[in-house]
């Protein structure tokens, strides 16, 4: 989305979440492209898509594909989880419900935690991983993902961020996920740079398959 531009001629991508943080991030990440971008709040009654697949890819390819084939609009999503080597790359695909299908944050971290409480720093390498599928009605797609290497500490460090950031140690930064403003995650996460390898061939994927227009449906749910 380009500061100035006119949001109202610009292509729209349809952003396949109905969480408004996860909306702003990808507002932020995508903000130097010239596209609109919406949400689902855009569109009431859009299918609810279980992702029960075993990668991330594939969980994001199957909510892409539905919700472009059901809105008419080319539509992006993602799938991310965590994966720790002493947990054989576990809780992964189904890091929000490491606990339980309540998807109860707290719990996850707490779970995580517990699992590895007896081992060394140099044994809790982990890292974030993200699969971005961007789908159009006409069934084609672009993909794109993304990595972030870590280690997991030994307890919550920072206020930041959602999900397993506290407990997430960057490196490079010397800090936790969760102690980094928004900006400096979104330089280095598994998020960001998944969108930062989709970000040169998105315009020209959006030329070659233009998809339906929210303006005249909602034109002030679409951001520019």
């Amino acid at each position: 989305m380009m500061a100035g531009a006119d949001s109202m001629a610009l292509p729209t991508l349809l952003i396949a979440t109905g969480n408004p943080g996860k909306f702003r991030e990808f507002r932020a990440l995508l903000a130097d492209c010239a596209v609109g971008l919406a949400s689902l709040e855009a569109l009431p009654g859009a299918p609810v898509v279980v992702e029960a697949e075993d990668s991330y890819l594939a969980n994001a390819h199957l909510k892409a594909t539905t919700i472009a084939r059901w809105s008419g609009c080319v539509t992006l999503a993602d799938d991310s989880g965590l994966e720790v080597d002493a947990l054989a790359g576990a809780p992964g695909v189904r890091s929000a419900r490491y606990a339980g299908a309540e998807q109860d944050a707290d719990a996850n971290l707490r779970k995580l935690l517990a699992a590895l409480a007896t081992l060394p720093w140099a044994a809790r390498t982990a890292r974030f991983r993200c699969a971005i599928v961007v789908a159009a009605p006409d069934g084609a797609i672009l993909t794109a993902e993304g990595t972030c290497e870590g280690y997991i500490l030994e307890g919550r460090r920072g206020h930041g961020g959602f999900g397993y950031d506290p407990v997430f140690f960057y490196p490079p930064a010397g800090r936790s996920f969760a102690e980094l403003t928004a900006e400096e995650k979104q330089r280095v996460s598994h998020r960001g740079r998944a969108c930062a390898a989709l970000r040169d061939r998105l315009m020209g994927f959006l030329g070659t398959h233009p998809g339906r227009s929210l303006d005249a449906v909602s034109p002030n749910t679409v951001a520019g």
